[in-house]
């Protein structure tokens, strides 16, 4: 215990070096937490956290399942339903029972466990938790629908699956062994006390919020606090009820509209980042190397049935008629990674049960770690390629979102659209949309902060976003609601005027100024009307940036970059233009405009595209904005 400080600070650099690493090269980042927790436990023995932190290690772990399940209940939106309803139900209920029922017959005839062991091990396979789903859905980046079936399944059957164990331990080996009446009851008097707990207390703090009760500072603390509480009550008449009344609570708070729900969620996501990565080094790093040495050739051939034959042909037969496509129905009965409520239930009632001489007890700790590693080892490296197989992936390819339809901002989208790079022009008024819908490019009319454009974009397919508006605040506000999704060093906002100086927004709400901070909006418009265009410039090893900067026009204005699979990186101002060979150049600039770099015949080193930049006279003249008086 001398040391704990020296633990706690080492497993927080070592869980924080991990989700880095795996950020930066793409990994799932819980096959790398599982692989240092292993590491500095069962391997090198440089921890055992059951014993360090004692009798407070469970207490623990079940507190920070209960945040997780929280911070997962204010991600559901029901706004989501409104086209999966029908499938989240069935997975959630039909889905549960065929897997409850099948797991438990083909555990108890393929490995040697009595049928208490078997339905508590099918109870722990229901759960495919928050945990482990919401890391790989991150980075896998799915469409949005599959991404809301999985996402909905896992934290509902999250509490589902840990009630459903301490019942089925209840029933068959508890103090109420055999007594289905009593067993009935106390379900549900748990579930009613956790449903009233997480919904009533969920709308009555969601109203102290509105009512200006709880300062803005402390929202999010007072929140977690209500949450945790509501789960420790529902634990006192159900074990692990609790689960369901902070999945409830949390729920109920997402879904009120409440202004301050953003900085909440944020504020639950730093904190659930810190316990999910705390959470798998612990839980890995207190495995027993000795428990593995009970597995044999038949838990291998139970843990291949569970992941490869049951939950396919579990989520076949609940969806049938769900109105699911069969490449959904394929990837969702694909992914089912368990993770931390399934080793912390097996944790408990795994020696339980030993301790009352159930047959093949000792096995059941064991056979859902490897099904947990298993899972999360196959699933973790499989769900990006497997949603790209499948045409349900919306997988980054470093597009570009542009919030205002100007004329100048349209043609941009123009030029990417002719391109095949990801675009998205958003706009308000219909009629500003006009040019890029007329081109073939995607659009988004509407307001691009309303909910409504949270679940109807598919962030997944873009990596920039570029604020084009006529408004700086505005501007300002948008770079702002899309930083934490694209990160802050990937939006943008044009100029503002000068005359905005006095009232511009603070520099942490603003997005990177793009290209030139001379160069504001009504500039761009009147250059665009005056004929200038987009073209396009590919570098190679002999035409590089410092050839190009020479030969284009002085006014002329490079704009963005095209890496390598079209990803966008548009260019800051005041900082210099870089890029690659074989990497495109997109510049503003006049329409007459042709570079003095001599080209011989077939020589494709240097493309420049002067095709078209702007709009015949007649058109432009149309397009101008109309006097109002």
């Amino acid at each position: 215990m001398s040391h704990l400080t020296e633990i706690l600070a080492l497993l927080m650099v070592l869980g924080i070096a991990a989700q880095w690493l795996a950020w930066r090269f793409q990994l799932p980042a819980i096959v790398l937490l599982s692989a240092v927790g292993l590491m500095i436990g069962p391997v090198l023995g440089i921890l055992r956290p059951s014993e360090v932190f004692g009798d407070a290690y469970h207490p623990l772990v079940k507190l920070a399942v209960a945040a997780i399940l929280f911070e997962g209940g204010l991600s559901l939106r029901f706004a989501e339903l409104r086209q999966s309803a029908h499938v989240v139900w069935r997975l959630t209920t039909i889905a549960v029972a065929l897997s409850l029922t099948i797991t438990a017959w083909v555990a108890h005839g393929i490995a040697p466990i009595g049928w208490p062991v078997a339905m508590v091990f099918a109870a722990i396979t229901v759960v495919t938790g928050p945990t482990v789903i919401m890391p790989l859905l991150r980075q896998a980046r799915l469409k949005r629908r599959p991404a809301s079936f999985l996402k909905w399944e896992g934290i509902v059957n999250d509490p589902t699956g840990a009630v459903l164990v301490f019942l089925i331990f209840d029933y068959t080996v508890g103090a109420d062994a055999g007594q289905a009446g009593e067993t009935a009851m106390h379900l549900a008097t748990g579930a009613g006390v956790a449903l009233l707990l997480g919904g009533v207390g969920g709308w009555a703090l969601g109203r102290a919020f509105l009512a200006g009760l709880v300062p803005e500072y402390l929202k999010g603390a007072v929140a977690l606090a209500a949450a945790l509480a509501a789960y420790a009550l529902s634990n006192l008449v159900l074990e692990e009820a609790g689960l369901i009344a902070a999945t409830v609570m949390g729920v109920v708070l997402g879904n009120m509209s409440l202004p301050s729900m953003g900085e909440i969620r944020r504020f639950k996501e730093y904190i659930v980042v810190l316990l999910v990565t705390g959470l798998f080094l612990l839980l890995t790093a207190d495995l027993d190397p000795h428990i593995l040495a009970a597995l044999d050739w038949r838990s291998a051939v139970l843990i291949f049935a569970v992941v490869f034959l049951v939950r396919p042909a579990v989520v076949w037969l609940a969806t049938i008629g769900a109105g699911m496509s069969w490449q959904e129905r394929v990837l969702v009965g694909w992914i089912a990674p368990r993770g931390i409520v399934a080793a912390a239930v097996a944790g408990v009632f795994g020696p339980l049960m030993a301790e009352r001489g159930i047959p093949g007890a000792e096995l059941l700790l064991p056979l859902v770690f490897m099904l947990i590693f298993t899972t999360v080892v196959l699933h973790g490296f499989s769900i990006g390629r497997v949603a790209r197989r499948l045409g349900l992936s919306a997988e980054r390819r470093g597009g570009l979102i542009i919030a205002g339809a100007g004329p100048w901002s349209s043609g941009l989208a123009q030029k990417l659209h002719e391109l095949e790079v990801p675009v998205i022009v958003a706009d308000s008024a219909w009629h500003r949309l006009r040019k890029a819908r007329q081109a073939g490019v995607p659009v988004y009319f509407g307001e691009v902060l309303s909910e409504h454009a949270e679940h109807s974009l598919e962030l997944g397919a873009y990596s920039s976003l570029l604020a084009a508006g006529t408004n700086d605040a505005y501007n300002a506000l948008v770079c702002a609601r899309f930083a934490p999704e694209l990160g802050r060093q990937n939006v943008y906002q044009i100029a503002a005027n000068d005359t905005a100086e006095p009232g511009r927004p603070s520099p942490e709400l603003r997005g990177r100024t793009a290209m030139s901070r001379k160069v504001q909006y009504d500039d761009l418009s009147r250059r665009w009307y005056q004929g200038w265009g987009f073209r396009r410039t590919q570098l190679t090893e002999d035409f590089d940036v410092a050839k190009l900067a020479r030969t284009l026009p002085d006014d002329a204005l490079p704009v963005l970059v095209l890496g390598p699979r079209e990803q966008v990186r548009l260019l800051e101002a005041d900082k210099p233009l870089r890029a690659e060979p074989g990497e495109i150049v997109i510049w503003f600039g006049p329409k007459a405009a042709t570079t003095t770099v001599p080209a011989q015949p077939g020589d494709e080193r240097f493309v420049d595209e002067i095709a078209e930049a702007g709009q015949q006279a007649g058109d432009r003249g149309a397009e101008k904005p109309r006097p109002l008086v």
